[in-house]
């Protein structure tokens, strides 16, 4: 294990990097960058993300990025370079295979989003991943810090390598999207996404720039990442990317398969597992759960309106639905909702602001290719904005994909309480797709990683839903070995019951 302070890295920054071409579309020069707390939806759900931010412990200085004045957009530029945060290990930038950029979206007046990229560490003709956070408007920079990049970053903020890095099976992308989230940014508020059809329209754009980029990678395997909110972006851009390979746009993506950690894709389903969770945790009694249940019926029918008429009708269902989880977090008081095991000292559950401090340093943003733009960890301004998409449900182009051969993986830390096992379980279940029956009378056996039993495996054909044992919400970071191994099973074609 080798690991660098964030003095030695200012070091080895400066030795390791080199500038950003001069040319219009490469200078990222910031003028006045402001905080817009847009009025797109009520003020309702405050509390919620407020929630979710101290839960968090992130505290962001800026709600959303949204930059004056900012000169020199041309749609669909892609400006990279290539980076090294671990020099000092006696590994080159070229060996190392480290990329950070900006792509400019072309459906977009002004907007830009931020990316890493990880060449594998074992080969490079291993599949393309691409890992997308939830929030929604959480960066996907947590995630590689805390959960599946190829190194951890400490408290003294230091950085490791992971022996468990998703690098080590796989060419690895982690993006900051919607626009707004991360060092994502804009000029023009017009360009904050509201639904699923925008987010998946411009990782598609994003996607087709990245292998005309990286054309050595175009034939490998690709396969789609991601956990929370991420159960709506991963099976939309699923979708978006069969749907364009099968009318030939662009350059041919290799989708072999997408997989759902911990997510919420189907909220009808879902919102009412949340009691039956609560009691066989001993979270709520049964009688408090005979209570709450009452709120079950509204939030089943406010949720049906939101997919007939949409707009509105999908914010009245977020508030009917979750009241179920205000509910049960009422009675069952500081406990970590992601992840019931453990309690909520104070104002934190996990402690991720590590991640902003480093971030936010001077020289690993010049290294990045990042000026004077503040990381913005979760932006309270994306998850607003996306709340009529809530309450969408994201399982419907799902059974097409299954049918044409394209492999679904639903994992779910059994000890999460926002996006529980059960109810992930319940609408894999229910979908209705040619394998139904023959998933439903499939036996369950152990999904085992070195010679332990690390969960249950339920598999049939395309599908496979996978419930791990002690882990919370973020699989990667609780059980990071049983989670390489999951994605190496998964991509292999392993992964069967």
């Amino acid at each position: 294990m080798t690991s660098l302070s964030l003095i030695k890295i200012s070091f080895a920054l400066s030795l390791f990097f080199f500038l950003l071409p001069s040319s219009s579309s490469s200078r990222l020069s910031f003028t006045t960058i402001k905080n817009h707390d847009q009025s797109l939806t009520t003020s309702y759900p405050q509390s919620q993300t407020e929630r979710l931010l101290r839960s968090f412990n992130l505290f962001p200085e800026d709600l959303v990025n949204i930059i004056d004045n900012e000169p020199g957009f041309t749609p669909g530029s892609l400006v990279e370079k290539k980076f090294s945060f671990l020099a000092a290990s006696g590994s080159s930038v070229e060996d190392l295979g480290h990329h950070a950029g900006y792509y400019s979206l072309p459906h977009s007046k002004a907007a830009r989003m931020f990316y890493f990229f990880f060449e594998s560490r074992a080969n490079k003709d291993d599949p393309v991943v691409i890992w997308l956070s939830g929030g929604p408007g959480c960066s996907s920079s947590i995630a590689l810090f805390y959960e599946n990049g190829p190194f951890k970053l400490a408290n003294n903020l230091s950085l490791v390598w992971d022996d468990y890095g998703w690098d080590k099976a796989s060419n690895i992308l982690f993006v900051d999207q919607p626009t707004g989230t991360g060092f994502s940014y804009t000029s023009d508020e017009s360009d904050i996404r509201t639904n699923e059809e925008g987010v998946s329209n411009d990782l598609y754009d994003f996607l087709q720039a990245f292998f005309k980029e990286h054309p050595q990678f175009s034939k490998n395997d690709f396969f789609i990442t991601g956990e929370s909110y991420a159960g709506h972006y991963i099976p939309a851009l699923a979708s978006r990317v069969h749907k364009g390979n099968k009318a030939k746009e662009g350059i041919p993506i290799n989708l072999k398969g997408f997989a759902i950690g911990n997510g919420l894709t189907n909220p009808e389903l879902q919102y009412p597992a949340f009691t039956d969770y609560a009691v066989d945790k001993g979270l709520i009694t049964k009688e408090d759960q005979d209570k709450i249940n009452k709120l079950i019926p509204n939030c089943e029918q406010a949720t049906k309106s939101c997919q007939t008429n949409g707009g509105n009708s999908c914010l009245q269902a977020y508030k009917a639905c979750q009241s179920i989880f205000e509910s049960i977090l009422s009675i069952a008081g500081d406990i970590n909702y992601y992840d019931v095991r453990k309690k909520c000292e104070g104002s934190l559950c996990y402690d991720f602001s590590n991640a902003v401090t480093f971030l936010n340093d001077r020289t690993v943003k010049a290294a990045i290719g990042v000026k004077n733009l503040k990381f913005v960890s979760c932006s309270r301004t994306v998850y607003n904005a996306m709340l009529n998409d809530w309450m969408k449900n994201l399982e419907v182009d799902i059974p097409s994909l299954l049918d044409d051969g394209i492999r679904m993986l639903v994992y779910a830390g059994e000890e999460d309480l926002i996006c529980n096992w059960l109810g992930n379980s319940r609408w894999v279940h229910a979908m209705k797709w040619s394998g139904q029956k023959g998933f439903e009378s499939a036996t369950s056996v152990k999904f085992v990683v070195d010679g332990a039993a690390a969960g249950d495996l339920t598999s049939h054909g395309p599908l496979s839903f996978l419930k791990v044992y002690k882990a919370g919400h973020m699989v990667p970071m609780d059980q990071p070995k049983a989670a390489l191994q999951m994605l190496k099973n998964w991509m292999g074609g392993e992964l069967a019951a």
